[in-house]
């Protein structure tokens, strides 16, 4: 179940009696979670009413009612956001997605002239719009440097899942992977009718059974700053600073890779751009 109703059911499986002050007096329960009834009475609607919003057919849902719900559901702020997102769905007055996303030339020279930091921009569903050299060789240095300019360029989210460098790369893979499916749930709710995104998920869904697991879990994070460790085929195990900088409006990342000065990682880093700018 997806959307709106699918989220609601997953945030409601996942929530204990207990935890929200119901007492089961012992009595054999069917299923871990809350019921539909229990969750409505919370919420303070009726139980007809929720099923039809879990079911989809009650797109005009109120403010008042998607709160209470979030209340219930003791939902995180950003699982609140998304929550109001999917039921109001994608805004009418969005401009449409353009046929091909491209970073914008003064973003690519601003990553030429990064020589000691990897820089990569991503599109709104993680496809590598840009990189200099330096990012190509830290993140993909076994893809083809002129691929991004290319019909299909190499997507991160898919290289995650099915590429054996990528998952050799981050030391911490399935942390990685779960905050990646949780922004991409995020984005989900802003470009519902996207098909670029409808092959991606699809795509995945059938080949990873990790990706597949988690997407149904419906768990909704941004893509923010963090410290990373990774193990780099050519310079071995780095820590490094991963910045997150929005060049526009349209869901792009400008994602930015730094150590310590005067770290191992530090030194590991500046032998990979001598090796790059060498070459």
């Amino acid at each position: 179940m997806e959307g709106l109703g699918g989220f609601l059911q997953s945030r409601r499986a996942g929530l204990r009696p207990d935890e929200v002050g119901l007492v089961s007096y012992g009595e054999r329960r069917r299923v871990a979670g809350l019921r539909r009834e229990e969750l409505a009475q919370l919420a303070g609607v009726s139980v007809s009413y929720y099923i039809r919003l879990e079911q989809g057919q009650s797109a005009n849902a109120s403010d008042e009612v998607l709160a209470a719900l979030a209340r219930a559901l003791r939902l995180s702020d950003r699982e609140r956001q998304h929550l109001f997102a999917l039921a109001r769905g994608p805004a009418p007055a969005a401009p449409p997605a353009p046929p091909v996303e491209a970073a914008r030339p003064g973003v690519r020279r601003l990553l030429d002239a990064m020589t000691e930091v990897p820089a990569v921009v991503l599109g709104r569903f993680g496809d590598f719009l840009a990189w200099n050299r330096l990012g190509h060789a830290f993140l993909a240095g076994h893809v083809d440097y002129g691929a991004v300019a290319g019909d299909h360029r190499p997507n991160k989210v898919r290289m995650l899942f099915l590429d054996a460098h990528m998952r050799e790369l981050y030391v911490h893979w399935p942390e990685k992977t779960r905050e990646s499916v949780a922004y991409l749930r995020m984005l989900a709710a802003r470009h519902a009718d996207d098909p670029k995104l409808a092959e991606l998920v699809g795509d995945l869904c059938v080949r990873s059974s990790r990706f597949a697991t988690l997407w149904a879990d419906h768990a909704v994070d941004e893509c923010e700053p963090a410290v990373r460790e990774f193990q780099h085929p050519v310079v071995g195990r780095m820590t490094l600073h991963q910045e997150v900088l929005r060049p526009d409006a349209s869901d792009q990342l400008l994602l930015t890779f730094t150590a310590e000065p005067g770290s191992p990682s530090a030194a590991a880093l500046h032998l990979l751009a001598r090796a790059v700018y060498a070459g």
